[in-house]
């Protein structure tokens, strides 16, 4: 059947691009205008489902483990029983994790209590005898000014040496009594408790659901889309997965090594305050690029304090110890999981950092090397809609196949977008 009035849809079509236009343009100024309402509404939001964050998190961290262990016990059980198997792979997860968890505190909190009492005493001896040599230097005692200086400095540091001994040392006992059952008392930080318990009950929730929350997701997915889209929105989830599962799973293993290799190098050297120095060498080094400086730093200052010569050849074993992280250790378990250059990998680190702080350095990489494949499809689509067959040769001695997320070469370039996109519109 014809349309009687032909002439009248491309001024419906143009009305409709402006008032869309318009509307995206008010929605634009009013995100703008109103930015710091917008952000305490979103904040807001966050604190009220903080434990499904936390459940999320913990679920997601903990499937690679729950995968092994049901896979395990599925060749085990019978077929009739696999159902009790998922329960037991769930519930051994879960264990698996806690203990993980409860075995590094009850290790370490001894060790830091052990070394931030050490450091106090030995912060304290060092300032009370430097301080004793610059009232014996005439060249200071006759310059007020420098003598004001080194008198305030002094001050302000016994007053920080004063605040470790009477918070942290006792909050850092605190926490071991309560994980030894000793500890009594309501903590300060109630919340956080029980949206962490909460969490742990939403993971639970999570992990027993995975794959029933996967088959509903995928039919939203191809209800809401044409199967061509669907595919390929399925597509990039599932290497978005594969990005995160395995940088942040291998980042988390690469510096857990990392910690214990300084540790027993701080041994074997007899470097002081071995443990601490250790914990904050491998909890910096999940940072990408900026890890290894961001914990050499105050590490190197935890040695200075007590061994000024010590502290430079903890400096050159730092350098030794990245080196063969950055070129041996890392590139085993990571491998070039992202496909990015160093200058977006900066890039990302310093943009989502100033975003989110720690959270933002840690998952920066990984978020924007999806974003990056996502903008590479979209411009070779552009390319092909437009038949740039020039610029697509280009594309592809650049980037190698579109649709595949690894960045290593593929064999057959141009093949499998073919089958793609065919299987895609049946």
């Amino acid at each position: 059947m014809m349309d009687k009035k032909p002439h009248i849809k491309p001024y419906l079509y143009g009305m409709l691009a402006g008032f869309g236009a318009i509307s995206l343009s008010i929605l634009f100024f009013f995100f703008i205008y109103r930015f710091d309402g917008f952000g305490d509404a979103v904040s807001k939001v966050t604190g009220i489902l903080m434990p499904f964050i936390y459940g999320a998190v913990i679920a997601y961290l903990l499937k690679p483990v729950c995968n092994t262990i049901e896979g395990f016990l599925h060749r085990i059980f019978p077929e009739k029983l696999h159902s009790m198997a998922n329960m037991l792979a769930i519930a051994a997860t879960l264990l698996f994790g806690v203990l993980v968890v409860y075995a590094l505190v009850m290790m370490v909190v001894p060790q830091l209590i052990t070394s931030v009492t050490s450091l106090y005493y030995t912060a304290q001896t060092s300032i009370t005898r430097f301080m004793r040599w610059v009232n014996t230097q005439e060249i200071f005692l006759d310059n007020e000014t420098l003598m004001g200086y080194f008198n305030n400095a002094y001050d302000a540091i016994a007053d920080n040496l004063t605040t470790l001994r009477t918070t942290l040392l006792p909050s850092l006992q605190n926490i071991q009594g309560i994980l030894s059952g000793v500890g009594v008392g309501v903590m300060n930080v109630v919340t956080w408790f029980k949206n962490l318990l909460i969490g742990l009950i939403v993971a639970v929730y999570l992990l027993a659901s995975r794959k029933k929350f996967a088959k509903q997701a995928k039919m939203i997915l191809y209800s809401v889309v044409k199967p061509h889209w669907a595919q390929l929105i399925q597509e990039e989830v599932l290497y978005a997965d594969k990005m995160f599962g395995g940088f942040i799973n291998g980042k988390i293993m690469d510096s857990a090594i990392i910690g214990v290799l300084c540790y027993f190098a701080c041994i074997i050297f007899k470097f002081p305050s071995a443990l601490l120095v250790s914990v904050i060498i491998g909890v910096t080094n999940v940072i990408p690029f900026f890890g290894p400086f961001i914990g050499a730093v105050p590490a190197t200052l935890l040695i200075l304090i007590q061994s000024p010569i010590k502290a430079i050849w903890f400096v050159l074993f730092v350098l030794v110890l990245q080196q063969l992280d950055g070129n041996v250790i890392g590139p085993k378990i990571l491998g070039n999981t992202t496909g990015l250059s160093s200058f977006w990998v900066l890039f990302s680190i310093l943009l989502f950092g100033g975003l989110w702080g720690f959270v933002g350095m840690i998952v920066g990489v990984p978020l924007f090397a999806v974003i990056y494949d996502v903008i590479k499809k979209l411009v070779f689509h552009g390319l092909r809609r437009n038949g740039q067959l020039d610029q697509m040769t280009v594309y592809h001695d650049e980037f190698g196949d579109p649709c595949d997320p690894a960045p290593a070469p593929v064999e057959d370039e141009g093949t499998e977008t073919e089958i793609v996109i065919d299987s895609g519109e049946e």
